[in-house]
């Protein structure tokens, strides 16, 4: 009997802290809100009164009263919007652990692939005119109808750079 009273009890605290986070969620949502749009109101004073004014002495309190403490309200309402999308469970929260997977998938050793003795392709091929000797499987020429099988006597192709084709044996 005395587990259950606890137990209630416990729960009548949980559901009161989330009454009062609740609540202080909703007084910063409109806090922000209001101090937003009076930021705005006050930007939009301080200019018009501000357009009117010819001489920078006349502008100054315009300045000085509305425009300056209206930006001042629109970042501070800006401020009490973002803090409540911090936490857990938002999509704030979301598009951290996103960020997070982002990075580790960038910082993360690459994993070695192991190079074998034999070529992906051993069949070679260049392109009539080109200067590279190719594996046929190089993105270079994939998909090109002219690549051709390269002549075994070809001397001045160079091995192409990306797909690293064995170097053509010179017959004897």
């Amino acid at each position: 009997m005395v587990a259950a009273s606890e137990a209630s009890e416990a729960s009548d605290v949980a559901a009161e802290r989330h009454g009062h986070e609740r609540l202080r969620r909703a007084v910063s949502d409109w806090g922000g809100w209001v101090a937003l749009a009076a930021g705005a109101v006050l930007c939009v004073l301080g200019w018009y009164g501000v357009s009117g004014q010819s001489l920078t002495e006349r502008q100054l309190p315009y300045l000085a009263s509305a425009t300056i403490p209206g930006a001042a309200l629109i970042v501070a309402g800006a401020v009490l919007l973002a803090r409540d999308g911090t936490g857990s469970g938002t999509a704030a929260g979301a598009a951290e652990s996103r960020v997070e997977e982002l990075y580790r998938l960038l910082t993360q050793d690459e994993e070695p692939v192991p190079t074998s003795a034999a070529p992906a392709s051993a069949h070679l091929v260049a392109v009539p005119g080109g200067t590279m000797l190719h594996r046929a499987d190089c993105p270079l020429v994939a998909g090109k109808p002219e690549a051709a099988e390269a002549p075994a006597d070809e001397e001045r192709l160079r091995p192409c750079p990306v797909c690293e084709p064995p170097a053509p044996e010179p017959e004897r």
